[in-house]
């Protein structure tokens, strides 16, 4: 993964939304904006959210709920992602004007985003009471709004209107008095005022953010919020002057202007649920290895969790989602993708040094067990000592899984290349014939060695060359500059040792192994010094030229 999209709210924030406080258009705390923001969130029936129960909190801290009485709710309309805004028709009754006559009032309450509620809105109410035309204030509202989302809040607009009035007498006429509404009512509001919500920073995103980035991984912010706030939130993830593309942009954007902007842009605010997916899509198009992570936990996120690379969610996440994610974290912190990115990438470097190793060895062993059956009298290797000799060289390999890896595998995405790994093949698995075929000659034409000495002499160089070379190609570095891990060092001493040993024990015989005398020896450890040098050698050049 090179390019995560994330949400804002709880991965990159706290995730606990607090209303800071309702005020008017001046900027004073409003009575008027709490309760009427009350009535809305507390008659709410659609699904739980983070807003409605932060007016809720604050409200039942400021004694609200005891203005409640004489109000009722009539009606609803259910917040959706594309008017982002919810509707309440509350009834109301004032007994203040006779004993024998009631005034009963309906009224529709409507909170949601700024824009969104100023487009049904047609009059604003101003501090003393008085309603006035909204576009003689609709100016000192966007300064308001520009000024509180600068300094990271999230704003949220309410307005009313009053939807019937009704007369009451003793008779009890009721035909005029109408308790439901549609979206078709939405129109002709009166602006009150903002609601004022903070959601701070998370305090080790910031390290989170910057250990992604040296992994190679940019971060990409996905949000419904206005512009300022994630623009406010960028900065404070030390995103400088972040490059912005709004919703409302991309809806008027071809596919191949949003495929050129997509890549260069770090905050994409005020979007809409199904362009999610679709900033997901476009980036995933934007370069040939681009790998494009997404995290969210919302219902809304599911698409776009699909359509990722990678799709992470949370434990706490709806079904829908978890089932539409590729991985399920146990915590919705950054701090835990980054680790996860890290071990993954650990993971595939190890996996990429048993290839490298196993294709090399097995294309090298290929040739000199074929090259060695064409020239000599004899079978090189019984089909028993071919056995062993496999088995002994997979003890180091099945411990590669716990080595030790280099920084430079871990900073950046990586990705299969087989033409790569066919180069490395290629050279390490011929370098490994080369000196199978010195150890033929030495053996033969300057040892002379008998047949059981052949097979001895040719096991040991083997499996300590199969061995120590693990510990040769485990790494882009010289080998003395990178540490092999505990178990893999263990494993291959082990391996070297029991190789050495063995042709002295009396199970050799069951192998046709012989007790080889010194020099013998001496040869195998100089052939095995050469190799291993030559090894190094040829891995410095082989980097050099050719780079995956």
């Amino acid at each position: 993964m090179n390019i995560l999209c994330s949400d804002k709210t709880g991965t990159l924030t706290i995730g606990e939304v607090k209303l800071q406080s309702a005020i008017d258009i001046s900027g004073n705390d409003s009575k008027k904006v709490l309760l009427y923001a009350f009535l809305n969130a507390i008659y709410e029936t659609g699904f739980t959210n983070p807003i409605d129960r932060a007016i809720k909190d604050f409200c039942l801290n400021q004694h609200i709920d005891k203005m409640l009485s004489g109000y009722g709710k009539l009606d609803e309309i259910p917040y959706d992602f594309i008017r982002k805004r919810l509707s309440i028709l509350v009834s109301c009754s004032d007994n203040e004007i006779t004993q024998t006559q009631e005034i009963k009032k309906s009224v529709i309450v409507t909170k949601g985003a700024l824009a969104n509620i100023l487009d049904v809105c047609s009059y604003a109410e101003i501090d003393d009471g008085e309603v006035m035309e909204l576009y003689k204030v609709r100016q000192k509202i966007q300064d308001r709004f520009e000024e509180i989302s600068n300094r990271g809040f999230r704003v949220l607009g309410i307005c009313y209107r009053i939807h019937k009035m009704q007369y009451n007498n003793n008779n009890n006429n009721n035909n005029n008095f109408t308790s439901s509404i549609t979206k078709d009512d939405e129109v002709d509001m009166i602006f009150l005022g903002f609601l004022i919500f903070f959601d701070p920073i998370k305090s080790d995103v910031l390290q989170s953010v910057s250990n992604l980035k040296k992994m190679g991984i940019s971060l990409k912010i996905i949000s419904g919020d206005n512009r300022n706030v994630a623009a406010y939130v960028a900065r404070e993830l030390g995103i400088q002057d972040p490059r912005i593309l709004i919703g409302s942009a991309i809806h008027h954007m071809s596919k191949d202007a949003l495929i050129r902007q997509a890549y260069d842009t770090e905050v994409f605010a005020e979007i809409e649920p199904n362009q999610k997916e679709q900033i997901i899509l476009t980036l995933r198009q934007t370069g040939t290895n681009n790998v494009v992570g997404y995290m969210g936990d919302g219902i809304n996120d599911a698409s776009a969790l699909h359509a990722a690379d990678a799709g992470i969610s949370v434990d706490t996440a709806a079904d829908v989602v978890k089932e539409a994610a590729d991985f399920v974290l146990l915590e919705k912190d950054l701090g835990v993708l980054a680790k996860g990115v890290q071990e993954g990438r650990r993971t595939f470097a190890n996996t990429l040094k048993y290839v490298f190793m196993a294709t090399s060895a097995n294309f090298g062993n290929m040739f000199s067990m074929a090259g060695a059956s064409l020239f000599l009298p004899f079978l090189p290797l019984l089909p028993k000592q071919v056995l062993l000799m496999n088995l002994m060289t997979d003890m180091p390999e099945m411990t590669i899984s716990t080595d030790n890896v280099d920084t430079e595998s871990v900073e950046k995405p990586r990705q299969w290349d087989i033409k790569f790994i066919r180069k490395f093949m290629i050279v390490f698995g011929l370098l490994s014939t080369i000196f199978d075929c010195a150890t033929f000659v030495t053996l033969l034409l300057v040892l002379h060695s008998t047949l059981n000495q052949f097979r001895t002499a040719w096991f040991m160089e083997s499996v300590i060359s199969a061995s120590v070379i693990v510990l040769v190609i485990r790494t882009r570095k010289p080998l003395f500059k990178s540490k092999p891990s505990k178990y893999l060092l263990f494993a291959t001493l082990l391996t070297v040792a029991v190789t050495i040993i063995l042709p002295f024990l009396p199970v050799a015989q069951i192998f046709g192994f012989i007790a080889l005398p010194p020099l013998y020896l001496f040869t195998v450890g100089l052939i095995v010094l050469f190799y291993i040098i030559t090894a190094e050698l040829v891995k410095k050049v082989f980097y050099n030229r050719i780079r995956p």
